[in-house]
């Protein structure tokens, strides 16, 4: 599966260390923080990680107390073969017990919705973006049209002039500020359905394995949140457990242990992946002043006398 492209931006966000003099919290302190773009891949990684890092399942086998393999059953034979040879024996057949990983269906139902309910439209523009996420000050940009403002008003600093001896001069009227206004795509919410499936060869190794699922999330159906690339997903566990079991059978096949877990992820997508050629996070800037030029020389609206410099100012 391909990875995903960190995008990095600047936020203003509280600062997690206290000021070491005062003990508060420092709101004014810049840092970068990396927002990623939410896929169906992030969710799948999501869900792999939770069974694989966080549940961590493991039972007794003829080898050992040994965690068992988790394989998303999306891949080919033919990779999973080369990719890890300790699933299959010398006649390419499965070891178990293993735990298998599907997706079966993704939906967005309206009836789930969330905020924000309305459908926003993107700018039409070369850059998109939809929800505001941050505004800061562009000092730099904002400090140039002060300073210019001061030095019209105040003469420059020149003798006789107000401000004498500065380039700068404090102005009561907060004229032509630079904001930043950051913004992103909006998120779609979208439910996702996978199916979990566990196949052992003995029936104690089937109650190792299920009981933490069973357990999970206490009396409720939802365990903790599912995180990847920064992203928070809810996911439920459905509490009908399938068994899909041959040994009722009596036949002279193999006897497997089955049981089909199914489990309900409510998450987003962010952008449109490698199909997004616009930028996953836009930065625009306010307009603070608007001039239409005229050109002076064809029009003769330059003065003939100009001052001592020779300057010509509009």
């Amino acid at each position: 599966m391909p990875r995903s492209r960190s995008i990095k931006t600047q936020n203003q966000i509280e600062n997690p260390e206290k000021n070491k003099h005062t003990g508060v919290k420092d709101p004014s302190i810049l840092r970068e923080i990396d927002i990623m773009p939410s896929t169906l891949e992030t969710i799948d990684f999501a869900v792999f990680d939770y069974i694989n890092k966080r549940l961590d399942l493991s039972t007794m086998t003829n080898k050992g107390f040994k965690k068992v393999p988790i394989v998303w059953v999306a891949t080919e034979r033919a990779f999973q073969i080369k990719e890890n040879r300790d699933l299959r024996d010398s006649e390419e057949t499965l070891i178990l017990p293993l735990i298998t990983l599907e997706r079966k269906s993704v939906s967005k139902d309206l009836a789930k919705r969330v905020i924000p309910y309305a459908n926003i439209p993107t700018v039409n523009d070369e850059k998109g973006g939809t929800l505001t996420i941050a505004r800061r000050i562009n000092q730099k940009k904002t400090a140039e049209f002060q300073n210019n403002i001061a030095r019209r008003k105040h003469n420059g600093g020149r003798a006789g002039g107000q401000g004498f001896g500065q380039n700068t001069f404090p102005n009561i009227v907060d004229e032509k500020t630079v904001f930043e206004t950051i913004t992103m795509p909006l998120p779609v919410w979208v439910s996702v359905s996978y199916e979990i499936s566990i196949r052992t060869e003995y029936q104690q190794q089937m109650n190792d394995l299920t009981t933490p699922l069973l357990r999970e999330g206490g009396l409720n159906s939802m365990p903790r949140r599912l995180e990847r690339d920064g992203h928070k997903f809810e996911a439920f566990i459905n509490g009908s457990f399938s068994n899909n079991s041959n040994i009722s059978q009596l036949e002279m096949e193999l006897r497997l242990y089955e049981t089909s877990i199914s489990m309900e992820v409510l998450g987003y997508l962010i952008g449109d992946g490698p199909n997004d050629e616009r930028p996953k996070v836009v930065i625009r800037e306010n307009i603070v002043e608007v001039k239409i030029p005229r050109e002076h020389v064809v029009l003769g609206d330059i003065d003939e006398y100009l001052d001592d410099r020779g300057f010509y100012r509009e």
